[in-house]
């Protein structure tokens, strides 16, 4: 398949979010306490919650800046391109990758939305949920139809309430939601406990992807304190390993059998390796530790629940033998520092590009758009949704890379 015919939709990008994201929409009596988006006398930015301070470091939105720009020292909105937080230019930054779909995970609330679990009044912070879920929805998907697949964030401290919400988002028509890749981190009870059973129940029922990130533990992987930052990034898919042990060995899939699990930026070249590994441990393990599966194997287990999800992972594609073709998707990243963001096509095609047209359609946007039951083509024919059609709608949008850090304000703008 040409690179100029390839249909793009991404299941993990990331919204920086804008300051005016909770206007008017938590109640009055909440209105005082909400998020507060600040520019600090230093020129950076910060979320304000509760006594919790949260800076956006440069990592997270490197797009359209040097890589020498790049680190985990605080940004101001000036060094950020516009598509990191507003979806008009989103929408534009898209076209100019070809790239017809995206989802988008949070950011200041952390990716599990496990700021409102450690901040606020339980009353107060499941307000601030419910709000920021209506603005994902109505104002980051629903400005422009068919090209963001809506994310919700949960209610981590009570699992009737998580189920509440996502019942309520999907009446929205929001059939995906970010979770903790492991709440025993975050002082939860773990996935091996009855605790989750009706957020599990509400998301089976509603037909609603549980997508777990990496770092969604809020949990740095690390060796030693004296290790470099090669070492966490080179750990990161070590989380998705044991969200999948977990998701496997704790028979959630066996009490919920149509429930969908997604490994949100886990890469798939270790899985063919794990399934494997499981395979052989449960043949030897299953007679004495009382583990049963049923009738099927780790693997197969795996196989038909758990969706996964790569940027860029050439050895993935090679051995996608061993996975279920089925739930392999594709992401960009936009506007993290692993993006492949504005060539996105590309990068992606040089793996894929001597697949069968069936195994690319799937990897690239079929999968996505059945899973999140997603329908872009509702919206926007076929014939318009492919990477030239939509390139073709950005022509001189600038995607060049310019220096940012003189921008920076030498006194804050506004609280």
């Amino acid at each position: 398949m040409r690179t100029e015919d390839l249909i793009l939709v991404s299941v993990d990008d990331h919204v920086i979010e804008p300051a005016h994201l909770f206007d008017g929409r938590v109640p009055a009596k909440y209105a005082d306490r909400a998020p507060r988006f600040v520019s600090r006398d230093d020129g950076t930015m910060a979320w304000l919650y509760e006594g919790a301070v949260v800076e956006n470091p440069a990592v997270q939105a490197v797009v359209g800046r040097p890589k020498s720009e790049w680190g985990m020292n605080p940004v101001c909105l000036e060094e950020m391109r516009p598509g990191c937080y507003d979806i008009h230019t989103r929408i534009k930054d898209m076209d100019a990758n070809g790239m017809l779909g995206s989802m988008c995970f949070p950011s200041f609330v952390r990716f599990s939305g496990a700021l409102f679990l450690e901040n606020g009044d339980r009353d107060q912070s499941l307000a601030m949920v419910r709000a920021y879920n209506d603005w994902h929805i109505e104002e980051w998907a629903g400005t422009y139809p068919g090209r963001i697949i809506p994310l919700a964030i949960p209610v981590l401290w009570d699992p009737q309430l998580a189920a509440d919400e996502v019942r309520r988002v999907a009446k929205k028509g929001c059939h995906a939601v970010t979770f903790t890749s492991n709440p025993f981190d975050l002082g939860l009870p773990s996935l091996y406990t009855d605790h989750w059973e009706p957020f599990w129940q509400a998301c089976e029922d509603e037909g609603t992807v549980v997508c777990m990130h990496i770092g969604s533990n809020s949990k740095v992987p690390l060796t030693s304190p004296d290790a470099p930052i090669e070492l966490i990034y080179s750990l990161s898919p070590i989380g998705s390993f044991e969200a999948a042990s977990d998701l496997v060995w704790s028979k959630l899939f066996l009490r919920h059998p149509r429930l969908r699990v997604a490994l949100s930026e886990g890469g798939i070249g270790w899985i063919p390796y794990f399934l494997e590994r499981i395979d052989y441990l449960y043949k030897h393990t299953q007679h004495w530790s009382g583990m049963s599966l049923g009738e099927r194997l780790p693997s197969e287990v795996f196989n038909e629940h758990v969706i996964t999800c790569f940027i860029d992972d050439e050895v993935g594609i090679e051995t996608r033998g061993h996975m279920n073709l089925d739930n392999i998707t594709w992401e960009c990243d936009y506007p993290h520092s692993d993006t492949t963001w504005p060539n996105a096509p590309e990068e992606v095609v040089r793996y894929i590009g001597g697949l069968p047209d069936d195994e690319i359609n799937k990897i690239t946007h079929l999968n996505a758009i059945r899973h999140f039951q997603f329908d872009p083509f509702a919206h926007i024919p076929r014939e318009q949704a492919t990477v030239a059609a939509l390139r073709s709608r950005a022509q001189g949008w600038d995607v060049s890379v310019k220096p940012t850090l003189h921008l920076r304000p030498e006194a804050p703008v506004g609280a």
